[in-house]
């Protein structure tokens, strides 16, 4: 019998669960995080159910991954991980938790800069 390798990244994102964070000087734009481990599934092979987000000022998501809903061609059928950016969905390819992370800080500190919000 084989052991999955553990993950500390994981335990890192699932640690995350409900906080949010101010990112930015003015504490205008915050970061939310949603993650709840659940059973493997066809829906949520990872075994996560998660939603990592970026809000401006008035409350409105800027940034979103997770895997809520379907999307693209597949409006209908079981959800998949993908990302929110500003108005465009597109599909995220998810590695492990570290990377989604990373994916997510890299894509704030973008969104952020091309809002004039940090240098």
């Amino acid at each position: 019998m084989t052991r999955e390798a553990h993950d500390p990244s994981l335990d890192a994102l699932l640690d995350l669960d409900g906080e949010a964070l101010v990112v930015d000087p003015a504490g205008e734009h915050w970061v939310k995080f949603v993650v709840t481990k659940v059973p493997v599934s066809p829906e949520k092979p990872h075994g996560l159910d998660y939603a990592l987000t970026l809000h401006g000022p008035d409350g409105a998501r800027l940034v979103g991954f997770d895997n809520a809903h379907p999307v693209g061609d597949r409006k209908r059928g079981e959800p998949q991980d993908h990302r929110h950016r500003l108005r465009t969905v597109r599909p995220y390819d998810y590695q492990d938790a570290a990377t989604l992370l990373a994916d997510f800080w890299a894509t704030v500190d973008a969104v952020l800069k091309e809002r004039g919000v940090t240098p």
